[in-house]
Parts: C-alpha cells; sequence; structure tokens
C-alpha cells in the first residue's frame, strides 16, 4: 500500500464521507482497513446488541452501540470499530444525547466477533489498544468453536461455553444472560 495513504491523518468528516457500502472500516497504525463481515457475525452482534442495549437503556447505565460506532485512541493513529460497545454514562459528562460524530478513547465494553479474516495477533493488537485508551471489560466471541473468551487485560480470564452466564460485572452492573442465547 501507499505509504502516503498509511501514514495519513484521517478526520471524522473523511470517515463519515467514506461510502456507506455496509463494510466496517478502521485504522490501524494510520492504515485505513476494510473488513466486510457476514450475516451470521452480524446477527450474532445484533443479538448480543439488542439484550444490552434494553438492560442498559431501562437502568439509564449509558448507551450501547453496533459496528458502525468508532473509537479514537490516543494519538488518533488507530480508529476502532468493536461490534458492539457501551460507554457508561458518566463518561458521556453529561449529554444528554450520544455524541454526533466519534468517541475519544475506547468504550468501558468492547465486543468483537471473530470473522474467518481475524488473526489472532491483529486481535490482539486491538485488545492492547483498548485497554490502553480505557476499556474495563472485553469479550471475544468466536462462533465456529461458540465460546466466549473475557478479558480485563490483554490476556483473556475466562472461557465461556453455551452453558455458562456472560456476566456484565462492575462495568455493566446487573447485565447477565446465558451464552446459548447468541445461538451461535
Amino acid at each position: 500500500m501507499d505509504t502516503a495513504i498509511q501514514n495519513k491523518v484521517w478526520t471524522d468528516e473523511e470517515l463519515l464521507s467514506l461510502p456507506d457500502d455496509s463494510k466496517k472500516c478502521e485504522i490501524i497504525k494510520g492504515e485505513l482497513v476494510v473488513s466486510p463481515a457476514g450475516i451470521e457475525h452480524e446477527e450474532i452482534g445484533m443479538r448480543l446488541g439488542s439484550v444490552l442495549f434494553n438492560f442498559v437503556r431501562q437502568h439509564k447505565l449509558g448507551i450501547v452501540c453496533g459496528s458502525s460506532a468508532g473509537y479514537w485512541m490516543k494519538g488518533k493513529s488507530s480508529f476502532l470499530s468493536p461490534d458492539v460497545s457501551f460507554i457508561a454514562k458518566g463518561r458521556l459528562q453529561g449529554a444528554k444525547r450520544a455524541p454526533k460524530k466519534f468517541f475519544d478513547g475506547a468504550p468501558d465494553l468492547a465486543v468483537e466477533i471473530l470473522s474467518p479474516s481475524d488473526t489472532i495477533d491483529k486481535l490482539h493488537e486491538k485488545i492492547v489498544e483498548y485497554f490502553n485508551n480505557g476499556a474495563r471489560l472485553i469479550w471475544v466471541l468466536n462462533p465456529e468453536d461458540q465460546t466466549l473468551l473475557v478479558y480485563h487485560t490483554p490476556q483473556p480470564d475466562k472461557l465461556l461455553r453455551e452453558n455458562d452466564l456472560l456476566d456484565g460485572e462492575d462495568v455493566v452492573p446487573g447485565f447477565s444472560m446465558p451464552v446459548s442465547e447468541l445461538d451461535f
């Protein structure tokens, strides 16, 4: 790829003006990365996102976003879009509405759903970025083996399977759901 494109400094306006072709865009170390997701991937994200959204809204805990939400990491060299994300009310600085553009820093909870094109190294880089920028909890769903990894640091803490309970812990207090409801 052209070095000028790799090192480009992107703005919110440029990202918002990209074609709306249902492809997820992220910036990793200054390089625009397009990663389309399949239907299964999006359906799992919507299933989890809708349950989380309803719970968060009912309890007025903050906001839940889907895969189009974007988060600027420190230095704005990386821009990440988790498949599902949660920002606690306290980090929204009293705003009555969600920000119109993108968020500076990582969400409190980032959810990544593995795609066939994902690599362990790239996923690990993203997890490190999230934690270095304020994330407190990360869930990584693997539809292929029907498991979910829970992270509190860049190393996974728990492996959840179908019979386990997904818990929002102190990040999304009171939230829980059976992993089986994700219908991987």
